[in-house]
């Protein structure tokens, strides 16, 4: 009779193989559950990292259309509308014009970056733009800045009218035609005629509510136009050296403080005195034309004291950047009070 030894060790084995199965032993459910368990994780991680993706490209393209830029854009669109209006427009074309001006904005935004990501990548200030560090291509960025100019004419034509989204296209192009592939390279005037295209949303806006451009239309415009060189000459005297290591002719690179701030003055005075021509030829009443005193009044002295300080050759980073954001809240309050000025009591003069 042959030796039963190995078949019963076989029979033993399976039967301990079953038993575990059966009885779901520590060690197996150990292992199973590691297995669900590091399968769960890949997915989780997985998921992560395209969430992760996802958010970091949203950022990217956001940070193409300088967003920073719109907003100061769009304070003043909502006031130029309400005092336009006289009160409230619709929502509808509250929206409309918001929303079409900011895409507006933005697509300029957009082929700004495109265009100088030669010269972004050797600014310190610019050197982290999506296009100087890789998160979106130049094609990329030319087809979402196409995307949203298209986006914005056709949301200023049909949710205000024609001559809003001509105005909108007409931004767009002297944005990044007349300043920025003409005039930024190769003078130290860049800024006060390129500067120019920030003005046009407050003749957007006004030509949303009355379907034309009319006088306290074209003030406004003046008003940022003439606010534009001492809003941003004493952030290129800031950065000066980035300017210079582009080869960027701007003013508060090129020229010394003294300069910079004598012009930063005589900006400053033809800006405040134009901001009162609203009440002659706006339409003004007296909580406009109080802000426009007070305001102007204030950014006067900070002005002044830039140049003070540049006389006696005391002019730091810190002083240049309190005018900077001094001009921020001068045309925030301004603004406001435009807002406000038609439900407090009625013109000074006749508009």
């Amino acid at each position: 009779m042959r030796n039963p030894g190995p078949l019963i060790r076989m029979i033993r084995t399976s039967g301990e193989r079953r038993g575990c199965f059966a009885a779901g032993t520590p060690e197996l459910k150990n292992r199973v559950t590691a297995t669900v368990s590091t399968s769960d994780t890949n997915l989780d991680a997985s998921a992560a990292m395209q969430g992760s993706g996802f958010s970091r490209k949203f950022k990217a393209y956001l940070a193409l259309t300088k967003p920073r830029v719109i907003e100061l854009l769009l304070v003043s669109t909502l006031p130029t509308m309400i005092f336009a209006q006289r009160g409230f427009p619709s929502i509808g074309l509250i929206l409309a014009t918001l929303v079409g001006g900011a895409f507006a904005a933005g697509s300029a935004g957009v082929f700004n970056c495109y265009i100088d990501r030669d010269i972004d990548k050797l600014m310190h200030r610019t050197e982290n733009r999506p296009l100087v560090t890789g998160e979106v291509t130049p094609r990329e960025a030319l087809i979402f800045g196409w995307i949203l100019g298209a986006a914005a004419i056709a949301i200023l034509w049909f949710g205000a009218n024609p001559l809003s989204a001509w105005l909108g296209l007409a931004a767009i192009v002297f944005y990044v035609v007349i300043y920025t592939m003409i005039l930024k390279r190769r003078t130290a005037q860049n800024i006060v005629w390129g500067g120019a295209a920030g003005c046009f949303p407050v003749l957007i806006a006004w030509s949303a509510v009355t379907n034309t451009v009319e006088w306290p239309a074209v003030v406004l415009f003046m008003v940022i136009f003439l606010w534009t060189p001492p809003h941003y000459w004493p952030l290129s005297m800031r950065y000066g050296e980035d300017y210079r290591k582009a080869n960027v002719p701007m003013l508060g690179a090129i020229a010394g403080a003294k300069v910079v701030s004598v012009q930063v003055v005589l900006y400053a005075w033809a800006m405040v005195a134009c901001s009162l021509l609203m009440v002659p030829l706006g339409g003004a009443g007296w909580v406009y034309t109080i802000a426009a005193l007070l305001a102007g009044a204030w950014f006067l002295y900070e002005s002044h004291a830039l140049y003070e300080r540049a006389q006696k050759e005391e002019v730091s980073n810190k002083g240049a950047m309190k005018v900077f954001h001094g001009s921020i809240s001068y045309l925030t309050l301004l603004f406001i009070a435009l807002a406000v000025d038609p439900f407090v009591g009625g013109p000074i003069m006749g508009g």
